[in-house]
């Protein structure tokens, strides 16, 4: 089918550049700043091994030092094992099966560590998640075949908008206490709904409460088993924590982002540990280890009968190894079989402990951030798909960008909402914005069909505060600066602070430390946020509110939110260049993170060259809530 062969070249331009920006990365850099940028752990220390899964044995590593450095070792991604006296010789690769704080499981693909790993330092290094690529890859493969036969690809041609998607009407009617009309509304589509239902979720409109009522539903309906996936590990981590709260029976496949004893005891691992038969695979485990231990013993130059005897011990090992995975499989079958919900992200989908299972129906969370590719994993395991998310917020993130402009970027979310405009709940009732925040992104993205709710219409900072200002530093001579990719506005970044000072000033009328609001400062360029985290740090009168403020780009505040935000534009150019500031859905972001205000400070006469930034100015303007930047330079 032409449609999955053109997504199948995307994705061979998205791997060849993700893998040739990851091998410069790694050719150029040295451990040090390979462990600064997530990549590695060094040193590591060897804390426990044991044989695992198909004669391979699985290594324990812990991080011991650096451990407060972000790091981007993952459940499922692959590493290698090496040596600081040869990294480029002494090294054995394999795949991460466990990682929670400063430790984690690697399994090899070897059955003994190799001599070298017994002196010197080691560390461990992510490789090129080719994993993903091929899971993906196999995906789109399968669902060109699948797409051919009558009952399989039934799913696929509404998908792909071959065919249109139907309703049942004799459906009982949902309704409940704890969700608005559009919350209900959405439920209902979802249960109504044959094979596609789709959430349109706004920010701030509950599309959490709302998915985690509906898969509540869909069990009660019919009883079968709902996978609920997302492309974070963050997004499932909130999903699974709610949905256990709602008394859900939830199986987590995967590694949480975050390690709570909560979440933790939510995993299939974790599970497993509990399970009456695991005394005896731990007791199986320990003697195989000791038989592989004794034979480990032998020398290589020895006669006849050492190996032979050598042979026999590692036979042993290998037939009770044997066991213990009849065994854990039998464990794990049990408690995928009780499971209500499963939850993973779109690869860990096909996670060997459960790739064999098909599904009634798969809750794809997030879906405005998922790329395509991926979310063909879960859904070729489900007769009915249900898609969540915003695709007015930003899309995933792709590092080809011939594989963006050909397509890639577009959403299977965006596609669907196309083709499929009857399957579409938006969720209209937000809880997070003072409604004058709210009013512009309302027009520009959900044709004014958001509604703040009465908790949250009119609240302000105190009663004679403003929730919006724009402030406009035309004619400051606030000149933007480039260097290599990146942009940056130096006398911008202190008005900024100069600003807030003056109203965090003003808020100690009114709040104490402990009460006080909570702040971001945020800006499309990183080379501004580094300006912005320096002004910070030099800031006395701010250090006081030192943990309430945070400093990072639009990017990364995407599903979060803060009573104030203050966005830098940064962009200021007498030839009204405003570079990716045009990708207004990271504008959209922006702008509906503050609860109650919002303060957008940028030079109009390089913005309002674009309709986008005109418009929001002359929004301003109408609110009252346009200000020069002269008013406040003699601050």
């Amino acid at each position: 089918m032409d449609y999955f062969k053109k997504l199948l070249d995307l994705l061979k331009m998205e791997r060849e550049q993700d893998r040739r920006a990851y091998q410069q990365l790694i050719e150029t850099s040295t451990v040090a700043e390979r462990r600064t940028n997530g990549l590695t752990w060094y040193p590591i220390a060897i804390r426990d091994t044991e044989l695992g899964r198909g004669d391979y044995l699985t290594v324990e590593v812990e991080r011991t030092t650096h451990q407060d450095i972000p790091h981007q070792l993952r459940f499922g991604a692959s590493a290698v094992i090496f040596s600081n006296h040869d990294p480029r010789e002494n090294r054995v690769e394999g795949v991460i099966t466990f990682q929670g704080g400063n430790r984690l499981k690697i399994t090899l693909r070897t059955d003994e560590m190799p001599d070298w790993s017994r002196d010197g330092k080691l560390g461990i290094d992510l490789l090129f998640d080719d994993n993903s690529y091929d899971e993906m890859q196999n995906a789109l493969k399968l669902a060109s075949t699948l797409s051919e036969k009558p009952k399989e690809g039934h799913l696929i041609k509404i998908l792909t908008g071959e065919k249109p998607a139907t309703f049942e009407t004799a459906v009982p009617h949902f309704s409940s206490t704890i969700l608005n009309d559009s919350q209900q509304a959405a439920v209902n589509k979802i249960l109504s709904a044959n094979e596609l239902a789709i959430v349109h979720g706004p920010p701030g409109t509950g599309k959490t409460t709302t998915l985690v009522q509906a898969v509540k539903a869909l069990i009660q309906q019919d009883h079968k088993q709902v996978l609920v996936v997302a492309p974070s590990n963050t997004a499932v981590d909130l999903l699974t924590e709610k949905l256990s709260d709602e008394g859900l029976n939830v199986l987590r496949v995967g590694n949480p982002a975050r390690v709570s004893e909560r979440l933790m005891s939510l995993t299939l691992d974790s599970r497993m540990a509990e399970h009456s038969s695991m005394k005896e695979v731990k007791k199986m485990k320990k003697q195989a280890n000791e038989l592989r231990n004794m034979a480990h013993k032998y020398k290589r130059n020895f006669g006849k009968a050492e190996r032979e005897q050598r042979k026999a011990l590692f036979d042993e090992a290998h037939r009770i190894i044997k066991d213990v995975e009849k065994t854990e499989q039998y464990i794990t079958n049990d408690l995928l079989s009780r499971a209500q919900v499963i939850t993973a992200t779109l690869v860990g989908a096909n996670h060997y402990t459960v790739r064999h299972l098909r599904y009634h129906t798969v809750v794809i969370d997030e879906a405005g951030q998922a790329l395509e590719p991926a979310c063909w994993i879960p859904i070729l395991k489900a007769q009915k798909l249900v898609l969540a998310g915003d695709h007015c917020q930003l899309p995933p993130t792709i590092k080809s960008e011939e594989a963006a402009r050909n397509g890639l970027s577009t959403t299977l979310l965006e596609k669907c909402v196309q083709l499929h405009p009857g399957s579409v709940v938006l969720l209209e009732e937000q809880y997070r914005m003072h409604e004058t925040i709210m009013g512009y992104s309302s027009g520009v993205f959900y044709q004014n069909r958001l509604k703040a709710h009465a908790s949250v219409a009119a609240h302000l900072l105190f009663d004679t505060d403003c929730p919006m200002a724009f402030v406009d530093t035309a004619g400051c001579g606030f000149d933007e600066k480039t260097e290599a990719t990146s942009t940056s506005n130096p006398e911008e970044a202190a008005f900024v602070f100069k600003h807030l000072t003056q109203l965090v000033t003003e808020l100690g009328a009114h709040y104490q430390p402990h009460n006080f609001p909570s702040i971001a400062v945020i800006s499309p360029y990183r080379q501004q946020i580094q300006l912005l985290k320096e002004q910070l740090q030099h800031s006395t009168q701010l250090q006081v509110y030192g943990d309430k403020i945070s400093v990072n780009t639009i990017d990364s505040f995407q599903g979060q939110e803060r009573d104030i935000v203050y966005i830098s534009m940064t962009r200021s150019n007498s030839e009204s260049r405003i570079g990716f500031l045009s990708d207004i859905r990271r504008m959209n972001v922006a702008m509906t993170r503050a609860r109650k205000k919002l303060v957008v400070i940028g030079d109009s006469a390089t913005l309002s060259q674009f309709p986008f930034y005109a418009n929001f100015i002359a929004y301003a303007e109408q609110q009252n809530a346009y200000q020069s930047a002269w008013e406040f330079v003699d601050m």
